[in-house]
């Protein structure tokens, strides 16, 4: 992609001769950032807990703390950003996620934790979703899915980092050290963007009845209730493991917080995969194939994960599952970005709003599934709804939109 392929906002804001490559970088460097001290709690969830003398089920819950506000600050974040600039909303999230992020490295007890741990994740909602929708903005349709599993390499790469890193190093610097350089990588990040982005013009005041309005506007359109469905039942089944990862290796005797970090990167190696390999499965499969595919891989992943087995073996299937999981995510991201110019990052904040509320409803189902029912009974309801979620979208998402 050429940097000839930029073009302006739909408020008639201008790059100001921003190529796309640095357009990219500068917007990688908050969402690389933004994820690490999202996905840094998941492998220390036994450390915490052992340190704040609490059931791991409960420090397991600082993942719905996160996903939760990400969700529901999302309706408000997304008309904001179109009145006032996207870029402008992400700098100040940015900020505001390195001030939460100290005081988590800082924090006395458990519920100052979560406090603290619901403003990091109300900030974060502010940073991928702009992110995604000035790449929106700015870059055709025709090269957007590309360009879009460029900035996620930066994302996945942060989950990675923060998965494998967080774990291993949680045992020498404490959680408190993890929490710590997680918010010195966001004030780089910050000053990277404060800089690097250029300054919008044509902001506007915020206009709650044009905001309502657009709301109204996509919720109408079937192809945007479609979209937000599928990705609310997407995360369950994808991101519900996660934070009991580290408590199934223990009680399995093979392994820990560190060899759970060590799994957890696997799903975002997986997603590496996937950004080098998505124009081949464009071009040979077309979308609706690859969906179709990206619910199956999901599923066989499950399955693996439910049979148990060395830590690896988890870590491979774990590979597996962030490949099918971005083959079909990265595609909802992309029709995401289409259903409207006028109002971009509100139709953005909506589908982010329906994946975290699934997140974190996630981690709250698959708990109740392993204490109810156990693993061997979970992981096929889980797969089965991973599976659904291809098939619909295969049917439903390669016909044409409004």
């Amino acid at each position: 992609m050429s940097p000839e392929g930029i073009v302006p906002d739909a408020a008639g804001a201008s790059p100001s001769g921003l190529s796309v490559r640095r357009l990219i970088l500068v917007l990688a460097a908050g969402g690389f950032a933004s994820t690490f001290s999202a996905r840094a709690v998941e492998p220390m969830v036994t450390v915490i807990a052992r340190d704040l003398q609490e059931a791991p089920g409960t420090i397991a819950l600082l993942s719905a703390a996160f996903a939760l506000p990400y969700a529901f600050i999302q309706p408000i974040l997304g008309p904001v950003s179109d009145a006032l600039g996207k870029g402008r909303i992400m700098k100040a999230c940015l900020c505001a996620l390195v001030i939460a992020l100290v005081g988590c490295a800082f924090a006395a007890d458990v519920t100052t934790l979560f406090g603290l741990r619901i403003v990091a994740g109300a900030a974060a909602g502010g940073v991928i979703p702009a992110a995604l929708a000035l790449l929106g903005d700015r870059i055709p349709i025709m090269h957007r899915q590309v360009a879009i599993s460029r900035f996620l390499v930066a994302v996945i790469t942060g989950q990675l980092l923060g998965s494998s890193l967080a774990g291993i190093a949680a045992e020498y610097i404490g959680w408190r050290g993890v929490f710590g350089f997680s918010a010195v990588l966001l004030m780089a990040a910050c000053a990277a963007t404060i800089v690097g982005l250029p300054a919008e013009a044509g902001a506007r005041s915020f206009d709650l009845r044009a905001a309502l309005a657009n709301y109204r506007g996509l919720l109408a359109n079937p192809r945007a209730r479609l979209l937000f469905g599928l990705v609310f039942v997407e995360a369950v089944p994808v991101f519900g493991l996660g934070p009991y990862l580290a408590s199934l290796f223990e009680a399995r005797g093979v392994g820990g917080a560190r060899e759970a970090g060590f799994a957890l990167a696997g799903f975002a190696i997986g997603g590496l995969v996937y950004s080098l390999i998505v124009a081949w499965l464009l071009r040979v499969l077309g979308l609706g194939r690859m969906l179709a595919l990206g619910g199956i891989v999901c599923a066989v992943a499950l399955f693996l994960i439910g049979g148990g087995g060395p830590w690896h073996m988890t870590g491979a299937a774990m590979l597996l599952l962030g490949t099918g999981f971005y083959m079909l995510h990265n595609s909802f991201q992309t029709q995401v970005t289409e259903l409207t110019q006028q109002a971009r990052a509100s139709a953005v904040a909506l589908h982010a709003f329906s994946f975290f509320c699934g997140q974190a409803l996630g981690v709250v189902i698959v708990g109740f599934g392993l204490s109810a029912a156990g693993l061997a009974l979970t992981i096929p309801v889980l797969a089965a709804l991973i599976l659904g979620v291809g098939f619909c979208a295969a049917t439903g998402l390669p016909k044409p939109g409004r």
